[in-house]
């Protein structure tokens, strides 16, 4: 359980740019050699595969629309990802401590992702490039700097990833209220207007 606040961090990382996290926590431990990092992310097969992943999500974040096809198909892929990373943060820890970090990291990652992913769809539908690209810089330092703070401050990356995470559903929910509120509207105006016809 001592693993859980890296844990949650990893997974609310994983749910933002799973390869990145993958890359930070095996660059980490090829370089640091960490107890709480296992051995396997930091293997060179799995950082060349990160690293070639992460490249495309870089470009691929960037582009308008693609971001969010992007994120459609990474809707499997992030939780399971914050799971595994989760699990393997767990370590030689009991079956249930494993279960545990698994939901955590996954859960975590499943939230974030949606955070991520929605706010993606509303940034686009504004028509210029430059806020998605904005937005793509800030969370890939946002998961670069946590997921390395959480190495050697785990309590304190945790914190701060929650609040993140409350902060991204905060707003996610009311530009969902907005766009529902929006919708309702339309809908009010063109009734209306067939009505008048």
């Amino acid at each position: 359980m001592e693993a859980l606040p890296l844990v949650f961090s990893s997974g609310w990382a994983a749910g933002v740019n799973c390869y990145l996290v993958v890359l930070v926590l095996g660059v980490a431990d090829r370089v640091g050699d960490l107890t709480q990092v296992p051995d396997s992310l930091g293997s060179w097969p799995v950082l060349g595969v990160a690293f070639v992943m992460y490249a495309m999500e870089f470009v691929a974040d960037k582009i308008p629309l693609i971001d969010s096809t992007w994120d459609a198909i990474s809707t499997a892929i992030r939780p399971t990802a914050g799971a595994v990373i989760g699990v393997l943060l767990a370590g030689d820890a009991s079956s249930l401590d494993q279960a545990v970090a698994g939901v955590v990291g996954g859960g975590t990652a499943l939230l974030s992702h949606l955070v991520k992913a929605g706010s993606r769809l509303a940034i686009n539908s504004s028509p210029e490039p430059v806020t998605n690209i904005g937005a793509s810089i800030t969370e890939d330092f946002a998961v670069l700097a946590l997921v390395w703070l959480a190495i050697d401050h785990p309590r304190a990356a945790a914190a701060i990833a929650g609040v993140l995470l409350l902060l991204g559903l905060a707003v996610l929910f009311l530009v969902a209220r907005a766009v529902r509120r929006g919708w309702r509207r339309w809908k009010r105006r063109d009734d209306a207007a067939v009505a008048g016809a």
